[in-house]
């Protein structure tokens, strides 16, 4: 079933016409601080992936995989002598290096405001006329995140549902959400990370069924979050969104509406398996990314970590 188009727009920040992060501005050193002192330092959950060759990668619109290659090997070096050592020295010094290749939006990764725009424009109003170089914008760009440490919440909709996964393009709304939260005993407060589990990393890393016609949120629930406070979200897809979508006018509402309206980012490809089975809901979030200048989107390294029985 299709549903009647949203009025895409892009929003002003409310941090002021220089703003370049959005919701991200909830991140304070009073804020971290006051997440860091609640810790239980004993236990830490990896909800990042692996990089290999041949992982899943959203590839639809042509963006490369992920490759490695050596660019040193011991026995190379011995060969080609690259920088006029002896024999020996070259023997004795087993050198290895490697170079990597792929599109930013891999694995697990946060995407930039820049991400998507509409009609031109990018969050806060920048316009690809003014604010595009030859490579990169210069507005918006994955290194004007900061280290995000944040309370963290996971939602999951599978539990709340009793199945493994979510059903093909299961579009996950506000009724869902509120569901989940109710059941789980938490809530979505301002300067929150939201996390949707959807099950679909179960597939992980079958590309051809972790990738086909994903579950995910869709627009009613993006807005659902963004109401509440969300100031980063998550999912354990690759594309936080219900794919396809049931919107008229763009294959892509959650991230449009998220990034252009709500100034909201978004991490995909998170693992919450371990979390669902352990029944941890609420914890610190800590992502730490690459600055890649300018860039839509960077790997992103995060863990979460269980808050002490005694702080809650």
């Amino acid at each position: 079933m299709r549903t009647v188009a949203h009025d895409f727009t892009v929003a002003k920040s409310p941090w002021g016409e220089d703003d370049e992060i959005g919701a991200l501005n909830h991140i304070t050193p009073e804020s971290r601080a006051e997440v860091m002192s609640r810790v239980d330092g004993s236990r830490v959950f990896d909800l990042s992936c692996d990089y290999f060759v041949g992982m899943p990668t959203w590839s639809a619109l042509g963006d490369p995989a992920y490759q490695i290659y050596k660019t040193h090997d011991p026995d190379g070096d011995v060969v080609t002598n690259p920088i006029g050592l002896d024999d020996e020295a070259n023997r004795l010094t087993s050198y290895t290096g490697d170079a990597v290749s792929m599109y930013t939006h891999s694995g697990t990764h946060i995407d930039a405001l820049n991400h998507f725009g509409c009609h031109g424009e990018i969050y806060n109003g920048y316009h690809v006329h003014e604010h595009m170089g030859n490579r990169t914008w210069d507005k918006c760009g994955v290194d004007t995140i900061p280290p995000i440490i944040a309370r963290g919440i996971m939602l999951d909709i599978p539990a709340l549902k009793g199945v493994e996964q979510l059903p093909a393009s299961y579009g996950i709304g506000r009724d869902d959400l509120h569901a989940a939260a109710e059941r789980q005993g938490v809530t979505v407060q301002t300067g929150d990370v939201v996390i949707i589990r959807t099950g679909r990393f179960q597939e992980w890393p079958n590309a051809e069924a972790f990738l086909t016609d994903e579950p995910g949120l869709n627009l009613d629930g993006a807005k659902w979050l963004v109401e509440q406070g969300a100031m980063l979200i998550g999912a354990d897809n690759v594309a936080i969104e219900q794919m396809p979508t049931v919107e008229t006018n763009t294959w892509c509402p959650v991230h449009m509406y998220l990034f252009n309206e709500a100034g909201v980012p978004a991490i995909e490809v998170l693992n919450c398996e371990e979390l669902s089975a352990e029944k941890v809901y609420e914890f610190a979030f800590i992502g730490l990314h690459l600055k890649l200048r300018g860039a839509s989107a960077s790997p992103i390294r995060c863990i979460a970590m269980p808050f002490a029985e005694t702080a809650r």
